[in-house]
């Protein structure tokens, strides 16, 4: 018999705020700032925690190996940002991952200087993070040392070397490749497509070859009468049969033609009525 797939346990499972000691306890100054933000969402309000730990740079790796000793480790993603002085990556990832209303998310911030944008890769832990990795060097131009794919992700080949799209300093993308798309007319060397106007349909008009004349619309069929009207469907309607006896003060219906009408009985005379 096979069902759907349970969610992990986790008997000691640690509270968001004994998560966050943990790692303060364990890396020490290496953790230079820590909190925890709780919201309560839905019906139920059940409790979403989201811990914050902002790391040195040489204890990323070791912080995520300290994570995944405590349960099911997910990488939901890593994210970057051009801060002035320095690129600030965030590793957004989940403890206790699929434990139903269990989840925590953890989200560890490294700040790389602009004089040594190097961090290692995370991809020998989690596998699935070298495609993440890929997208932030190309797009702010860190090095992910150990990388195994070194391959860019996003860009085209013949794409500007040096130049970052998400940066904010002079490497960002510069005035002269911003373009404004109602501005921007058809490339040199790309012809028009032809367009041939059809006769009598005006000057916007398409080609001939591309109009389509709607197809004649099918008569639609005699509705069926539905009930008591589709009982006498098809019958011709014949006059009401006469009743038995006409009411009073109404003249008495024409006989119909070809049929004896019979003689009305005779009155009765008082005299002729014994009386016992």
């Amino acid at each position: 018999m096979t069902g759907s797939p349970t969610a992990p346990q986790v008997p000691d499972r640690l509270t968001a705020p004994a998560v966050l000691e943990h790692f303060t306890t364990r890396f020490g100054a290496g953790v230079t700032a820590a909190r925890v933000q709780e919201r309560r969402e839905g019906a139920k309000k059940n409790p979403n925690y989201n811990l914050w730990m902002d790391l040195d740079r040489p204890l990323l790796k070791d912080a995520i190996r300290e994570l995944q000793t405590l349960g099911p480790v997910h990488l939901s993603v890593i994210s970057g940002t051009d801060m002035g002085e320095t690129i600030r990556l965030i590793y957004t990832l989940s403890l206790y991952y699929g434990v139903r209303h269990g989840e925590y998310t953890v989200n560890f911030a490294v700040s790389l200087p602009k004089n040594d944008l190097t961090i290692p890769t995370i991809s020998d832990l989690i596998p699935g993070a070298v495609f993440t990795e890929r997208e932030k060097q190309e797009m702010l131009g860190i090095t992910v040392t150990g990388i195994p794919d070194n391959r860019g992700l996003f860009l085209p080949d013949d794409f500007p070397k040096g130049v970052y799209p998400w940066r904010k300093d002079e490497t960002g993308i510069p005035d002269s490749m911003v373009k404004n798309l109602w501005e921007v007319r058809r490339p040199k060397g790309r012809p028009a497509p032809a367009v041939t106007v059809a006769e009598g349909k005006g000057e916007c008009a398409i080609s001939e070859k591309e109009i389509v004349e709607p197809a004649e619309k099918p008569k639609a069929a005699p509705k069926k009468p539905a009930g008591k009207e589709a009982e006498g469907a098809g019958r011709t309607a014949s006059p009401p049969a006469a009743k038995e006896k006409d009411s009073p003060g109404k003249p008495a219906a024409p006989p119909a033609a070809g049929k004896e009408v019979p003689a009305p009985p005779a009155p009765v005379k008082k005299e002729e009525v014994k009386k016992e």
